[in-house]
């Protein structure tokens, strides 16, 4: 048990990102309701996280986490959660097979409902209404009624998340991420694709050693492995109320796991170390993250590791970086050099997408898919440099061939991007591929990237 923490001492904290409901007892009613609901993941499931984390932490496995920025009510639909899994499958079977170790996969799903945002006001036209929160919290519309923060909305949070969840199961353990499934897929992306003939290669010596599996007796039917697959989920923990109506004790170790998703982090705006969201996460026992943008310095961060991880466990915590292309080269070395004389075990992960973030010419948020790249390459370069073990990448994407992201597989133009008004630019289904397919080929990336690392240790 952690000392001097309960489930409610957040309470007793500084708070920032979060609502004020107009009525206490709504929520004290929404509050009752949610603890007699059943968990979304169990305790198990994410201490087996906790162990494949530890595998990445000490440079046995790679993670991918991607998915949602904040997920929709009104896009809910068992074709958008498919789509966003296939397109995680086969980012991760790319990325398997070009690092030569096992990918953990972790998707922005099932909770992700909830947003920070810069200021708690928005004013169009002459018109001042609260910012929109999430759907998790009140509604995008422009009204005055819109915004109001309803607790109702969390129920149905968890009813869309354990539908998500009970479906993802079933396409992990049904079948439907059959590797030779997946690989297929992966076939008809170098096919489409204009940039397809850099990756085919890579695709041709996956075919080859399918086939020779197969020769071998290894098949779908014979090994549960090909078949089925290990699928995780995750979202920024910061609608309080909802994350400790859904923490349980696990009857097994008689520790707190927030049973809302198996892993959770922790935001740049909400990592103050006497703040609230810092006090909650610090005592569940699910692995949790870390943003650490450019306004967080080495001994805040320190700190942090401290107070989040004072065990050192590896796989307990994940720093998930968000620089900028501009400044990765510059900040992470000494972050990465104070961590190791500290000699703390985290898993170190590039998050590319929200660092890089501008106004497109249309005025549509969006992001280079250059510069992501870049932040990418920069990243382990950084670590190859250093020493250290590029541990994974986080990206906001979709499975659908949305044009969010200016460049790209599909070289969208600014004129041609679309998006959301309160959601990041997400990278398309393409673009996806395109990153894992570019991470996992040696002659795209630096020295630094799994796929060189595999390939000077087989030569």
């Amino acid at each position: 048990m952690t000392t001097g923490w309960s489930p409610d001492s957040w309470r007793n904290r500084p708070i920032w990102q979060v609502p004020v409901y107009p009525e206490a007892e709504k929520l004290a009613e929404v509050d009752r309701e949610l603890r007699r609901f059943p968990p979304l993941v169990f305790a198990g499931e994410a201490r087996r996280l906790a162990r494949l984390l530890a595998q990445v932490a000490e440079g046995k496995a790679f993670l991918l986490q991607g998915g949602d920025c904040a997920e929709s009510f009104a896009e809910f639909h068992p074709n958008n959660i498919r789509d966003t899994f296939r397109v995680l499958l086969q980012m991760a079977v790319v990325l398997t097979f070009g690092a030569a170790v096992p990918v953990v996969k972790v998707g922005r799903l099932a909770g992700q409902f909830a947003k920070p945002r810069s200021a708690d006001s928005e004013t169009i036209d002459g018109v001042t209404l609260p910012s929109y929160r999430g759907d998790m919290i009140n509604g995008q519309e422009f009204t005055a009624q819109a915004r109001i923060p309803d607790p109702q909305r969390m129920i149905t949070a968890y009813n869309q998340s354990a539908a998500t969840l009970n479906l993802i199961r079933a396409f992990a353990q049904g079948g439907y991420a059959d590797l030779n499934r997946v690989h297929a897929w992966n076939l008809g992306f170098v096919d489409d694709s204009p940039q397809g003939d850099r990756y085919r290669d890579l695709a041709d010596r996956l075919d080859e050693a399918l086939a020779f599996m197969a020769a071998c007796g290894l098949t779908s039917e014979t090994t549960p492995q090909i078949r089925e697959t290990d699928f995780f989920t995750a979202h920024e923990a910061l609608l309080l109320d909802y994350e400790e109506a859904l923490t349980r004790v696990d009857s097994t170790t008689g520790d707190w796991y927030d049973t809302s998703a198996h892993f959770l982090w922790i935001g740049d705006r909400t990592r103050q170390p006497e703040g609230a969201h810092i006090e909650f996460l610090r005592g569940v026992g699910n692995p949790i993250g870390l943003k650490v943008g450019p306004t967080l310095d080495v001994e805040g961060l320190l700190r942090l590791i401290d107070v989040l991880n004072p065990a050192n466990d590896p796989g307990r915590l994940t720093l998930i970086i968000r620089f900028g292309a501009q400044k990765v080269q510059e900040m992470l070395p000494k972050y990465i050099r104070a961590v190791r004389t500290e000699g703390k075990r985290v898993v170190w992960v590039s998050d590319p997408m929200h660092a890089n973030t501008v106004t497109s010419a249309n005025g549509y948020k969006t992001r280079h898919f250059d510069r992501i790249l870049d932040e990418v390459r920069a990243f382990f370069q950084v670590h190859e440099a250093e020493g250290s073990y590029a541990g994974g990448v986080h990206f906001e994407m979709t499975g659908k061939d949305v044009t969010e992201c200016t460049g790209g597989v599909r070289a969208v133009t600014d004129d041609e991007t679309s998006g959301r008004v309160y959601a990041g630019p997400y990278s398309s289904r393409a673009d996806a591929q395109e990153a894992a397919a570019a991470i996992a080929a040696p002659e795209e990336m630096p020295t630094g990237t799994p796929s060189r690392r595999a390939t000077r240790s087989t030569r």
